[in-house]
């Protein structure tokens, strides 16, 4: 695993916590915020920290009078908790279920759900996960390992649409790495006409359905999923960042903090395009 760590202000940040220092100030009041990233995870984190996720840690960080400092690894978002975060290498991570189990979680920064991502031109405006069944809908684009697979398969449609979906990641097998859907693809399969239908994140295309040239629409889902053995699938969530379980300041001074950038971060996800809910704590 390639890891490597990116601060905009390194030089500065360590000439200002020299001076703290000798001015007698406490040494950590200038310790980076060391912010867990990956360089595969567009739109929530890229290279050039471009992504929503990376830009809600820089205002987070500035909210705490400290340096962003990203922590970028080459893997994929779900390995960043595992080989980065319980290693050390960094202390927080964005964009994660608050109240996972893995982590210590800070109060919501959002809440949003899955959605049906549909050409305007179509006219389907469902937000139930049900009306997939409708016979005009035979071809559908879904991110591997998601509640949207589950989906498919609770309404007959997963073995029409296997050989097509692994054709997405070009027939990658998936036994020994991890491949998934380019999220940005879900989205240009439906402006061209090649899926009927997407079943995604919300975040993970709203910027893709807002930049598309052929009009497409996102329309969130409203009821979760019951399986068969009575277990609920929730399609909404509430959205937070994680430190490591015994990292109680850390999550008290992140908590003390959103407040501060609640205006921030709203307008970022605004620009980005993610329907919002209401929090649901």
């Amino acid at each position: 695993m390639s890891i490597r760590t990116v601060s905009k202000r390194a030089l500065l940040a360590a000439v200002g916590a020299l001076t703290l220092t000798v001015a007698g100030a406490p040494a950590n009041a200038a310790e980076p915020l060391r912010i867990c990233a990956s360089t595969k995870e567009a739109p929530y984190s890229d290279a050039e920290a471009g992504g929503f996720e990376n830009r809600i840690a820089v205002k987070l960080a500035e909210a705490m009078g400290r340096e962003p400092r990203f922590v970028f690894s080459d893997k994929f978002a779900i390995y960043i908790v595992r080989d980065l975060l319980e290693t050390g290498e960094c202390d927080v991570v964005l964009g994660v279920d608050a109240g996972d189990a893995r982590l210590a979680t800070s109060m919501p920064i959002y809440r949003t759900g899955y959605v049906l991502v549909s050409r305007e031109d179509k006219n389907f405006t469902s937000g139930d996960w049900e009306d997939i069944r409708d016979t005009r809908f035979s071809r559908f684009a879904v991110r591997f390992y998601t509640p949207a697979e589950t989906i498919l398969k609770y309404t007959g449609k997963w073995e029409d649409n296997a050989a097509y979906l692994y054709g997405l990641i070009n027939f990658k097998s998936n036994r020994n790495t991890y491949n998934q859907v380019e999220a940005s693809k879900l989205v240009t399969e439906v402006a061209s006409g090649e899926a009927d239908l997407a079943i995604a994140f919300a975040p993970d295309v709203a910027r893709y359905v807002k930049s598309s040239n052929v009009p497409v629409r996102m329309t969130l889902i409203e009821k979760p999923i019951t399986r068969s053995d009575g277990k609920i699938i929730p399609l909404q969530y509430d959205q937070a960042i994680g430190v490591r379980k015994d990292d109680t300041a850390l999550l008290e001074a992140i908590n003390a903090a959103l407040p501060k950038i609640r205006g921030d971060i709203e307008t970022i996800l605004a620009d980005e395009g993610i329907p919002l809910l209401p929090p649901s704590s």
